[in-house]
Formats: structure tokens, C-alpha cells, sequence
């Protein structure tokens, strides 16, 4: 069977899907790299058999950005709306995403790596926003997901570079790891998460979701978060997870 996409790799095995970056030499984003991203997650967020997302690149880096020797071949308009539809998908997946950062991740593949929920990072992974020394503003407002704004404005303004143990220091990666450890460390977190009730961890994405742009925590609660938690005491799978806690052992969710 030939392969659904044309630069990414999409396997599936216990219920985590792993998403694969594959256009050499560096993954550098094209239009196509971007509709397979945007396709790839969307049919993630699809699929029942698919609890938790790992996106990591092939090769030696995990995303280059985007790609400059195509950049005066894409009309401007149509290369905004296929951009934002990739990152959409990505930071809109129904499932929880683990990035598996295996080397650079640069200007939007930064970006990409910025809208997944937990980043595993190894110990090649550089991070970076030289967009600025190509003429290209930086963007830098996904960057505030896990950097406060003025650390977020010197990586944007200087087009700068930052090693993954900055990253782990300052917060925003949760592990630096060998690069033969980190895919194994990626799959075992994704496990732990596919063993917790699909139903109630796909409600849990979607509130966090909701609420990160509320600034006020009443708001916050009020608005979203207190309905989605009187929701799911209504289902099977929140009842199911109470007993198993108190019985002391595995729960059996239907997901409903």
C-alpha cells in the first residue's frame, strides 16, 4: 500500500500515533510538508484507535522552518491559510501531543514544537527564531506558551539560538535525554497517558485549550472548566475510574 502522505509518516501502535517530519535533508516546511501536517493530525484526531500523539522529525533535525528556496514561489495569501491550517491541527488535536525533539527546531518548526502539550527534548535539540535575518517577523506569540514575554522578544528580536538544557531550565521542556533515549521515553509517557480513559482525556485537551487565553481564573473555572467536570461525572468511564481507584485495580473504560 502506498504511503497517505508525501513527507510524513504516520504509524499507530497502542492506541499512540506517531507523527514523523520526513522531507530531507532538515524537514524545512513546504506547502506540502504543511498540508501532510495539518492532514496527518486532523485524521489523528479522528481515529479511535489513537489516545495520545507523538511528533518527533527524521534524521538529524526535528523541523529546519520553512523553506526559503520556495518562499518566492508561494503566493502569500495562500501560503498564510495552508500555514495556519497546519498549526491549527497541531494545537487543536483532540489527543495529547508529546514532542520528540531530535535535533534543531527552528523558526516554524519551533513554532510547531510550541503547540504540543509536553516537550521531550535531546541533548542535539537547538531551538531557535532567525526568521528576523531572512526578513520575516517572528512570531513570536506562541513563544509565551511556555517563555515570558521579554525572553520570548530577545529570541524573536536577535534571531536567536537556544540549546534544549536553556529550554529545560527555564521551564518549557519537561526532559533532556541521549538521543537513543528519547524516543523510548516519549513512547513510555505516551503509554501512561493511553492508559487513562480516552473519553475523559480528550474532554481534559479540549478544557485546557479553552481556558489557556482566559487570564482570570473565575472566568476560567466558570465559563468552561466547571462544566466540563459536572459532565463527566455523568459518564461511565469518570465512575469506572473512582471505582478502580478504591478497588485498587486497572480500570476498564467504554469510553462513555
Amino acid at each position: 500500500m502506498p504511503d497517505k502522505y508525501q513527507f510524513v509518516k504516520l504509524e499507530v501502535s497502542d492506541y499512540v500515533a506517531t507523527i514523523t517530519l520526513d522531507r530531507p535533508p532538515v524537514n524545512a516546511l513546504s506547502m506540502g510538508l504543511y498540508r501532510d501536517i495539518a492532514s496527518a493530525f486532523n485524521e489523528v484526531s479522528k481515529r479511535d484507535d489513537v489516545r495520545v500523539a507523538i511528533v518527533t522529525g527524521a534524521g538529524r533535525c526535528f523541523c529546519g522552518g520553512r523553506d526559503l528556496k520556495l518562499a518566492d514561489t508561494d503566493p502569500p495569501e495562500e501560503r498564510s491559510t495552508v500555514v495556519k491550517a497546519a498549526f491549527y491541527a497541531v494545537y487543536h488535536c483532540e489527543v495529547p501531543v508529546i514532542a520528540a525533539v531530535n535535533g534543531p527546531a527552528l523558526g516554524a518548526g519551533f513554532a510547531i514544537v510550541t503547540l504540543c502539550d509536553i516537550i521531550l527534548a535531546s541533548e542535539k535539540a537547538i531551538f531557535g527564531k532567525p526568521e528576523i535575518d531572512a526578513g520575516v517577523n517572528p512570531s513570536i506569540k506562541h513563544l509565551s506558551r511556555g517563555l515570558n514575554q521579554y525572553q520570548a522578544r530577545k529570541l524573536g528580536f536577535l534571531g536567536a539560538r537556544i540549546p534544549a538544557q536553556e529550554l529545560y531550565r527555564l521551564g518549557m521542556v519537561e526532559q533532556v535525554l541521549s538521543p537513543d533515549e528519547l524516543l523510548p521515553a516519549a513512547r513510555k509517557m505516551a503509554s501512561v497517558i493511553a492508559a487513562k480513559s480516552p473519553l475523559i482525556m480528550r474532554l481534559a485537551k479540549k478544557s485546557a485549550n479553552q481556558v489557556e487565553p482566559m487570564p482570570d481564573f473565575e472566568e476560567a473555572y466558570n465559563s468552561y472548566e466547571s462544566r466540563v467536570t459536572v459532565g463527566l461525572f455523568q459518564t461511565e468511564d469518570s465512575h469506572e475510574a473512582g471505582r478502580s481507584v478504591i478497588e485498587k485495580r486497572p480500570p476498564k473504560f467504554r469510553g462513555r
